[in-house]
């Protein structure tokens, strides 16, 4: 099964596309992608390729996929997972919960969280105890501490968004610019379905808010407000 997945890949590979996307995730030295390799797959190809497979590949065999540096393998991988994870049944959602946590490690670009977090860990939280995404707050990896706010993403689509306002503040002076996007755009997710609830956050600690985060949050504001926070000028009515 691996075999065949690895030829797909490999036959939508584009060296070009390749070096671009090496550039774009950051994978120079001491930068935050370092050491990642890329093929030069779309994500819509990768899909495609998962959708064929997923069905009938083992988690060992996710396992294997994950242990690759290179990225598109990760990444149909990781795509496959939540696939396998939108068609099972409880008992096999939290056998992927755990394999997902368990290999975080692997889980190491923005866009494999994206992809994977909200419809992993945060749909399987849903009806469940939520310690484990103030854990994730608290990590010293990167992409556990963004796994932690996107998970909340499936909360936010679902209308709740206790567990966002509480991440934003733990996190709203954390200093990757990764984690400072993440925590705004979440904000602004929340916006788009209860403003009042961004807005009510905002009013109270954007004026210590990492800029980044600040300017994610308020993308869709009236120009107007806009300035006005990011001038801290703005005074609730």
């Amino acid at each position: 099964m691996i075999k065949k997945i690895i030829q797909e890949l490999y036959k939508k590979a584009h060296p070009v596309k390749a070096k671009i996307l090496a550039r774009f995730f950051k994978t120079g030295k001491g930068e935050y992608g370092e050491g990642d390799k890329f093929l030069g797959i779309t994500v819509p190809e990768q899909r495609k390729i998962a959708k064929d497979y997923y069905q009938n590949i083992s988690l060992n065999e996710i396992k294997m996929l994950l242990t690759s540096k290179i990225h598109e393998f990760r990444l149909t991988a990781l795509i496959m997972l939540t696939y396998k994870y939108k068609k099972a049944n409880e008992e096999e959602r939290k056998q992927y919960f755990e394999f997902y946590l368990k290999n975080t490690k692997s889980i190491n670009n923005w866009d494999m969280v994206d992809l994977t977090a909200p419809n992993i860990v945060g749909e399987y939280l849903f009806n469940k105890d939520r310690e484990i995404i103030y854990k994730l707050t608290k990590s010293k990896n990167l992409w556990e501490k963004r796994i932690a706010i996107l998970s909340t993403y499936a909360f936010i689509r679902h209308g709740q968004f206790d567990d966002i306002i509480k991440v934003a503040k733990i996190l709203i002076n954390d200093q990757h610019d990764l984690i400072q996007k993440a925590v705004g755009w979440m904000l602004r997710e929340t916006g788009k379905r209860n403003i009042k609830t961004e807005e009510e956050f905002l009013q109270k600690n954007y004026r210590k808010m990492g800029r980044t985060a600040l300017r994610y949050a308020i993308e869709k504001f009236p120009e107007k407000k806009r300035k006005l926070y990011l001038n801290n000028l703005f005074k609730p009515t």
